[in-house]
C-alpha cells in the first residue's frame, strides 16, 4: 500500500514538473509574440522562406516618457510636465535648424506667433540661454508641423517654447543629426519594397552601385534600440535605395514608430528620420485621373506661381505637384489660394538641399496611380504648342509606337529682352528674346515605365528595358524657359539653387555648368550690358498666343494671374487666424 503511494507521488512530482516548463515556454513565446512583430523579412507576401531574415543587431531597455518643462518669467528655472506635444526630430541644415513637431489630432495649427526657439546650455540642458522667434512653421505629412529655427551657437541645444497664458513650456530637445549624412524619407512601393530617400553615401550620378555592400536597417530608435533588424538591399543608385520591407511594416502593425536606414555592411549605420509610408496601391488603377500632370521643385518663385498654373492649366495640364525647398516667400498663401479657386495643387514641404533628383522621384511615385504622363519643369518654364495641336492630341500622337514612355522636348533660354525691371504683365509676355540654339531638354514620362533603380539626371528618368524615349519636333511643342531675366530677379539665384550639382553660386564648383549664366562667373555684381545679353532670336510666338487666349473682356487690360489679389488677401487673413491647414494632399 505505502509502494502504490509512493508511485501517486511520483506521477504527481512529474505531472507538476512538466506543467511547470509548459506554463514558462507558453509564457516565453507570448514575450516572443509581443515584442518582435515584424520578425520575418519579405519583399512580398509570397517570398520564399530562402529570403526570410531574422538577425536582430542590439536590444536595451526602450526610453521612459518624454517630459515637458515650463519656463518661469526670467527664463532660468523650469518645472515639469508631461507633455501633449512633442520634439519628434531635430535636424541642422547649413543655415537653419529645422525641427519637427509630434502633434496630437486635436492640436492647434501652431503659427510663428504661438512658438519660440530656444537654446539650452548643452552642459544644462534646462539653462535657458537665448530665445529667437522662428523663421516659420510649416506643414508635413501625417499631421506633422515643421518650425524653422535660426542657427544657434556651436554647442547649444535648440528646442522650442510653446507661447500661452501661464507661461512657456518648454519641449524637451532631442539629439541633432545633419543633414548632410542623413536617411531622411521613405516610402512603401507596389512591390512591397521600402525605398529609402538618403544623403552621405555620395554616390556617382546615374550610375547603379553594388547593392551587396549595404544592407537596410529598420527598427524603433536608432540611438536607444530596442530591437532592430537587417534586409537586404534590392538596388542603390544616387540617393535612392530601395529595400526589402519587414512584414510588420506592411502589416501596419507598428504604426508610425518604425524607422528605417541604410547601413555600409562592416561600417557605418547613417543617421536617419525616415519612417515608411505614403504606401502606393497594389493594383493597377484601370484609367487614370489625369492625362498630364506636372512636377516641380522650387524655392521663392510665389511671383511666378499663378501665371505657370494659369497658363498650363489652359493648355491641358490637369496637376500640379509643388515640392517646396525652404521657401521665405508667399507661395504657401498664392498655391492655397489657386486651390480655392479649384486648380488642382498640392504643396509638399521638402527641406532637403541638393536634393532635386531625389524629390521628383518621390513625387513620380505620387503622382503614379493618378497621372498618365508627368513633367518635371521648373516654375519659369512654359510648354509651347507653336502649332496650336492641343497638348492631350501632342501625347497621343508623339508617344506612338505604344513602347514610347519619355517625350524629350528642347528648351530654348529666353534673355532679359532688353527691359530693366520685371514685366507687370508676366514672363510669357514681357521676354520675347533668346538665344538660337536649344540648350538642353526637359522630359515628359510615364510614371509606370521608369525603371527600378528610378535613376533620373537633369529631369529625365532611367526607363524598363521594354520602353523608349521620343524627340519631340520643335514646331510641334517647346519649353519657353525664361532663364536669363531682368537682374533684380537672377540675381535671387546667387542665395542658393535647388538644383543637384550648383546649391550656391558663390562657390567656386560646376563653373563651366549649364545652370550657370556664361561668362558671369561666381559674382553676384550686375554686368553693364544685362539687360541685352542672350538675345539672338525675337520670339513672340508665346507671348502672341497668350494674348489672344486671355485677352481682357473687361477692359481693365489685366491677365488673368494679375487678377489673384483678393483671393490671395482671404489665404493671409486665414493663415494671421492660425486657420491655414498643411497643404499636402
Amino acid at each position: 500500500m505505502a509502494s502504490h503511494s509512493g508511485r501517486d507521488r511520483g506521477r504527481v512530482r512529474v505531472s507538476w514538473i512538466g506543467f511547470f516548463w509548459f506554463t514558462l515556454l507558453f509564457l516565453l513565446l507570448l514575450f516572443i509574440s509581443s515584442s518582435f512583430p515584424f520578425l520575418f523579412f519579405s519583399s512580398s507576401s509570397s517570398s520564399s522562406s530562402s529570403d526570410v531574415y531574422q538577425q536582430p543587431l542590439v536590444a536595451v531597455k526602450s526610453r521612459s516618457p518624454a517630459l515637458e518643462a515650463v519656463l518661469d518669467a526670467s527664463a532660468t528655472k523650469v518645472t515639469v510636465t508631461r507633455p501633449a506635444v512633442s520634439i519628434r526630430e531635430t535636424v541642422v541644415f547649413p543655415d537653419q535648424t529645422v525641427i519637427f513637431l509630434r502633434c496630437p489630432p486635436s492640436s492647434p495649427w501652431y503659427t510663428k506667433e504661438d512658438l519660440l526657439c530656444v537654446y539650452l546650455s548643452a552642459k544644462s540642458p534646462r539653462n535657458v540661454q537665448l530665445s529667437k522667434p522662428p523663421f516659420d512653421v510649416d506643414g508635413e505629412d501625417g499631421g506633422e508641423q515643421m518650425v524653422r529655427c535660426p542657427l544657434g551657437i556651436k554647442g547649444q541645444r535648440v528646442s522650442l517654447a510653446l507661447k500661452s497664458n501661464r507661461g512657456s513650456q518648454l519641449l524637451p530637445p532631442t539629439p541633432v543629426t545633419h543633414w548632410d549624412s542623413l536617411a531622411y524619407d521613405a516610402l512603401i512601393d507596389r512591390d512591397n519594397t521600402t525605398i529609402v530617400f538618403v544623403k552621405g553615401f555620395n554616390l556617382k550620378p546615374e550610375r547603379t552601385t553594388d547593392p551587396m555592400r549595404f544592407e537596410c536597417i529598420f527598427g524603433w530608435d536608432f540611438r536607444r534600440p530596442r530591437f532592430m533588424f537587417r534586409s537586404e538591399v534590392k538596388s542603390i543608385a544616387q540617393e535612392i535605395v530601395r529595400c526589402r520591407t519587414p512584414l510588420g511594416v506592411l502589416n501596419g502593425s507598428n504604426g508610425s514608430s518604425i524607422k528605417v536606414s541604410v547601413r555600409i555592411k562592416g561600417g557605418r549605420t547613417i543617421q536617419t528620420i525616415a519612417r515608411p509610408h505614403n504606401r502606393a496601391s497594389l493594383s493597377l488603377p484601370r484609367q487614370k485621373l489625369h492625362e498630364m500632370c506636372v512636377c516641380t521643385m522650387l524655392r521663392n518663385q510665389a511671383k511666378h506661381m499663378r501665371e505657370w498654373v494659369i497658363y498650363h492649366a489652359h493648355i491641358g495640364v490637369q496637376r500640379w505637384f509643388i515640392y517646396d525647398n525652404n521657401s521665405d516667400d508667399d507661395i504657401a498663401d498664392v498655391i492655397e489660394s489657386l486651390y480655392d479657386e479649384n486648380y488642382n495643387i498640392s504643396r509638399h514641404v521638402w527641406p532637403w538641399v541638393k536634393t532635386q533628383e531625389a524629390g521628383f522621384v518621390h513625387c513620380a511615385l505620387r503622382a503614379r496611380d493618378t497621372c498618365q504622363w508627368v513633367g518635371f519643369i521648373d516654375v519659369d518654364e512654359f510648354l509651347h504648342l507653336p502649332s496650336g495641336i492641343l497638348l492631350d492630341s501632342v501625347l497621343r500622337n508623339e508617344s506612338r509606337p505604344s513602347n514610347v514612355a519619355e517625350l524629350r522636348v528642347s528648351c530654348h533660354s529666353f534673355g532679359p529682352s532688353g527691359l530693366k525691371h520685371a514685366p507687370r504683365e508676366g514672363v510669357t509676355v514681357g521676354y520675347t528674346c533668346r538665344i538660337a540654339a536649344p540648350e538642353r531638354h526637359k522630359s515628359i514620362v510615364r510614371p509606370e515605365a521608369l525603371n527600378s533603380t528610378l535613376i533620373n539626371v537633369v529631369h529625365h528618368f532611367h526607363l524598363k528595358s521594354q520602353f523608349d524615349f521620343a524627340n519631340v519636333d520643335r514646331g510641334v511643342m517647346v519649353i519657353n524657359h525664361y532663364k536669363y531675366q531682368v537682374w533684380e530677379v537672377f540675381k535671387e539665384k546667387f542665395y542658393r539653387r535647388v538644383a543637384t550639382y550648383v546649391a550656391d553660386w558663390k562657390d567656386e564648383q560646376n563653373v563651366g555648368s549649364k545652370d550657370r549664366a556664361p561668362g558671369l562667373g561666381t559674382k553676384a555684381v550686375e554686368p553693364p550690358d544685362w539687360s541685352t545679353r542672350f538675345c539672338e532670336v525675337n520670339d513672340t510666338g508665346l507671348r502672341d498666343r497668350v494674348l489672344q487666349a486671355f485677352a481682357d473682356t473687361n477692359g481693365s487690360n489685366l491677365l488673368p494671374w494679375q487678377r489673384g489679389d483678393g483671393a490671395l488677401a482671404e489665404v493671409k487673413s486665414r493663415s494671421r487666424r492660425g486657420r491655414r491647414q498643411p497643404l499636402v494632399r
